[in-house]
């Protein structure tokens, strides 16, 4: 029997990572990241949940990519560094992965396999095909997995429409192929099922961006995802027309580009590239720089203009900036106070909701009922998408002809057993969230992410004392700080009074007392809690730092 596992991916966008077991073989597909929800303070990003895979990690046989996004590769060095196994992509995307594998220190014992589109690897008692898919970045790939019990096709992030990157369509006609040939179940993309029709092609995109670009009398600046090979291109495209210089400015945009331009998906023409440290010797209507902080990221290179802290770049009153990309969900504010910033430097800027400036990697409504016409799966599963998304991608199959008990509707850590003519969804597999933070795997729990809101809500109070450890006489205190709680010149009578509370519990809680100490710190944080609640109508972390000396 087939067994679909999903760690990751299913009801959240990103986290992708889903696991396919016949017999005594494992392979994972993606092991990607997260970025952390509002209520997550302090935490860097998160990871699927790996404790199955560690619990068999003698049947793990490898790790399949189908593309160099983040919530697709961003967990696989904390895969790697419990269970090192092949790990199989395309040129681009391990070209990405070595680098980050690199910053990991885990490239020397790592095993990178590249696969081309068309070509197969074997996996156990699996063969599984890479088929082109265009998506926002180049290389990526959807896959035929060829079972024991029938052909299982797996999209990977994918839409139809057309790309200014030879060679980076959608292989429609490969995917029909397996239609033809028959297929047991279909796994496609949802992110996109909201959206009706089909997503505009990367030319239209192309021309509105030399529109704003021929207009521009000043510097342009444009910020994008690292990995949009294929917005980088036009770009390049429209400053070689306009006879401008091409700057590469950021740290990941600087290293998406060498490895392109390696393996021939960007090409450059000989003496347009200048370095960031050239730039002021221009005119500025002969530069274009090409740059991070898209999203609003605090330490990207467009962030450090927009407040004046870049070293070689400031803004001029004459500078055009263009963010071409989508806002992603989550980063709004921090985007928005770039727009800000950028508009007090004396800079005009074009984004996404006042111009035509970006398309999606996601297929829309149409492409979706194609792919699922093109393929003709017996089952259907949708992943890769919020728990909306999967139930409305499951009502677009049911348009298009797949019956009601054909489709599956699974959610992550559930186990899909796939025959020839059936499928069993059951539960059982832990699928949580593991949350890193700076070094820290894991070391994030509830409680943690507790306390941290409260602290940022509610501020908190530390309480120091010292006691005679014969005489059980106060010494030094009590002293009472607060951070986050209250200004302590404007309201100090209540800091004060504060004190008087401790003092009262001293008083009461005689030397003669067996654990006084613990027992007065115990007093402290209940009593300062109410009495805090009670005149200002907070409730502030409560510390009591008490010693015998």
């Amino acid at each position: 029997m087939l067994k679909l596992i999903p760690l990751g991916g299913l009801g959240e966008i990103g986290l992708n990572m889903m696991v396919v077991e016949y017999g005594d073989t494992i392979f994972i597909i993606d092991a990607g990241i997260m970025f952390p929800e509002a209520y997550m303070l302090g935490v860097d990003y998160v990871i699927p949940d790996m404790d199955y895979l560690r619990q068999n990690r003698t049947r793990v046989s490898g790790v399949i990519l189908t593309h160099a996004h983040e919530d697709h590769i961003g967990a696989l060095p904390f895969l790697l560094r419990e269970i090192n196994v092949p790990v199989f992509g395309t040129p681009f995307t391990l070209g990405i992965v070595r680098h980050k594998l690199e910053e990991h220190d885990l490239l020397a014992t790592a095993s990178l396999h590249e696969v081309l589109p068309r070509e197969r690897l074997k996996i156990g008692p699996f063969e599984v095909e890479f088929i082109r898919v265009n998506h926002s970045v180049v290389d990526g790939v959807g896959l035929a997995i060829r079972t024991p019990v029938g052909l299982v096709v797996h999209t990977g992030d994918f839409k139809m429409s057309q790309t200014v990157v030879e060679g980076m369509l959608t292989d429609v006609n490969r995917f029909a192929q397996c239609g033809e040939e028959g297929v047991l179940a279909l796994l496609s993309d949802s992110t996109n099922v909201e959206k009706d029709g089909h997503t505009i092609s990367a030319q239209e995109i192309g021309a509105e961006l030399a529109r704003i670009m021929e207009a521009a009398t000043g510097r342009i600046i444009v910020a994008l995802f690292a990995s949009n090979i294929a917005r980088i291109q036009q770009v390049v495209n429209i400053a070689q027309t306009r006879h401008r210089k091409v700057v590469f400015n950021g740290r990941s945009i600087e290293v998406s580009v060498a490895i392109a331009r390696k393996l021939g998906y960007l090409n450059v023409p000989e003496g347009m590239e200048i370095d960031i440290d050239e730039v002021n010797t221009f005119p500025d209507d002969e530069v274009i720089m090409i740059t991070t902080g898209s999203q609003g990221e605090p330490m990207s290179a467009l962030a450090r203009m927009a407040a004046g802290t870049h070293k070689q770049i400031k803004i001029h009153q004459e500078d055009k900036v263009i963010l071409s990309s989508k806002f992603i969900p989550g980063n709004e504010k921090a985007i928005a106070n770039i727009i800000n910033n950028l508009y007090r430097r004396g800079a005009d800027v074009v984004y996404e909701k006042i111009s035509n400036i970006h398309v999606s990697g996601h297929a829309f409504r149409e492409e979706l009922k194609m792919m699922l016409n093109l393929v003709k799966p017996r089952f259907f599963m949708p992943v890769h998408g919020e728990y909306r998304h999967l139930v409305l991608h499951t009502r677009l199959a049911r348009q298009v002809g797949i019956p009601d008990d054909h489709l599956i509707l699974a959610q992550n850590g559930q186990i899909i057993e796939l025959e020839e003519n059936r499928f069993r969804i059951r539960d059982g597999i832990s699928a949580g969230r593991v949350l890193i933070d700076g070094k820290g795997i894991g070391d994030v729990g509830r409680s943690v992410l507790k306390e941290r809101r409260v602290l940022s809500e509610e501020g908190l109070v530390v309480v120091n004392m010292a006691f005679d450890e014969e005489t059980g006489i106060v010494v030094y205190g009590p002293d009472i700080v607060s951070r986050g709680f209250v200004f302590e010149t404007e309201t100090g009578y209540l800091l004060q009074d504060a004190q008087c509370v401790v003092l009262e519990i001293v008083e009461d809680v005689t030397p003669d007392v067996p654990n006084r100490v613990d027992r007065i710190r115990s007093r402290i944080q209940t009593a300062l809690r109410q009495y805090f609640f009670f005149t200002i109508g907070r409730r502030p972390v409560i510390l009591p730092f008490l010693v015998e000396i």
